[in-house]
């Protein structure tokens, strides 16, 4: 799964649940694995049968109702209320059980549900960790600095194996872009690479992360730029052979974009823009991998606004100091008119047109991202403007982005 071959991943936790069938968390594993391959019935077997084997298994409870659009004939609502009152002091129980609870009434349009079950698993989460505003603004402000001055302009021509980096706030069409492009004859998805952060931070030799360090610049003057590009191109073999080009689609790479500009000059990067509130409230909505540092500011409605105002900030930076090297895609664009953004798109990219990018639902590749089912459909616009059922519950965000300088919508 973690290097994105979800095909043989399937095969081996079938494997694994032939040998050992009564073990709920390969039940879980094969499940997840099925979802990721769009083999929805199978992946819902296979996560009941988890459940029934384990009902404490509370991740399977979320990942089961972001299976498939919950309806009034077919939800959980019943068994995860009353899990959740039976488990009220277990805090992974409130923590999946209210995203789980909050996807469900979303799904069945009552909002103020979903908003206050979103907002008691986000604070379950936010329990247990550490507030992160100061320190994302501090490793904000140390990119800044880190990259003072305009580099070279000049773009080299598109050759082959260069990599299209999709970069942006996760939630904002990252996904939907990487369904598009890899529809495309020349271009192979290598799914959420975590490989450039990896052989920068080894490059740097720093015993701390990178990105924690006040002076970034200092920490990386030493790095040979062209081997840590061909580090990092040796590091996605092999499967980005299959294709004379390949996508990057790890949305925080966002934040290494100015690295990789240097060390990969053929590189091209693309960043999707979506109205800050959907934005915001697509990452409030949004359980990620509770481990990673990465994601602590959407624990907090607020501190999601606030972290957006630094991505903002840090993306006007980019388009300053790396001119011509970064593209930014807008979400609404891409759905509502979307020949004419995927054809602006490939043109950066330096790809001819291709029909089949406008129909990124026939993409049989596997996607391994939450709502998996949401991006095998074709392109539609009805989450444009999703903020607006929850207008009630976000007068403080609107308020914290607007003081900020932020547009918004009416």
């Amino acid at each position: 799964m973690q290097a994105h071959a979800i095909a043989s991943a399937v095969t081996a936790f079938e494997r694994a649940l032939a040998r050992q069938e009564s073990f709920a968390p390969f039940h879980f594993d094969l499940g997840y694995a099925l979802a990721a391959q769009g083999e929805v019935k199978r992946a819902e077997q296979e996560l009941e049968a988890c459940i029934r084997l384990d009902p404490r298994h509370w991740a399977a409870h979320l990942s089961l109702s972001k299976l498939q659009r919950q309806t009034p004939e077919s939800q959980h609502l019943e068994r995860l209320q009353s899990l959740i009152r039976q488990h009220d002091r277990d805090l992974g129980a409130q923590i999946f059980l209210n995203m789980a609870l909050g996807k469900e009434h979303e799904d069945l349009a009552d909002y103020p549900q979903a908003f206050a079950h979103f907002a008691r698993g986000k604070a379950a989460a936010r329990s247990s960790r550490p507030a992160s505003a100061e320190r994302d603004k501090s490793m904000f402000d140390a990119l800044v600095r880190a990259f003072p001055d305009r580099m070279e302009s000049s773009r080299e021509d598109g050759t082959a194996h260069a990599p299209i980096f999709i970069v942006g706030m996760p939630r904002t069409g990252t996904t939907l872009l990487d369904r598009i492009l890899s529809s495309h004859p020349q271009v192979y998805s290598a799914g959420e690479l975590q490989n450039f952060s990896t052989v920068l931070q080894r490059a740097s030799g720093s015993p701390v992360a990178l990105l924690s360090t006040p002076d970034i610049a200092a920490t990386t003057r030493h790095i040979d730029w062209k081997q840590l590009g061909e580090d990092y191109i040796e590091s996605t073999r092999p499967g980005t052979d299959a294709a004379p080009r390949f996508t990057d689609n790890m949305p925080h790479n966002f934040l290494y974009a100015g690295f990789i500009a240097r060390a990969l000059p053929q590189a091209r990067i693309l960043c999707l823009r979506r109205d800050p509130l959907d934005t915001c409230l697509g990452n409030f909505r949004q359980l990620f991998r509770l481990e990673s540092g990465f994601y602590d500011y959407s624990l907090d409605l607020l501190d999601t606004g606030r972290y957006y105002i630094q991505f903002d900030r840090l993306m006007r930076h980019w388009n300053e100091v790396l001119p011509g090297r970064l593209l930014e895609v807008s979400y609404e664009s891409l759905v509502e008119d979307p020949e004419t953004e995927i054809r602006r798109t490939l043109a950066f990219c330096d790809l001819p047109w291709d029909e089949a990018c406008l129909h990124s639902e026939n993409n049989a590749a596997p996607v391994n991202t939450p709502n998996a089912w949401q991006v095998r459909a074709p392109i539609y616009t009805s989450a444009v403007g999703r903020w607006r059922r929850y207008a009630p519950q976000l007068g403080e965000l609107r308020a914290l982005l607007e003081d900020a300088g932020i547009t918004l919508a009416d």
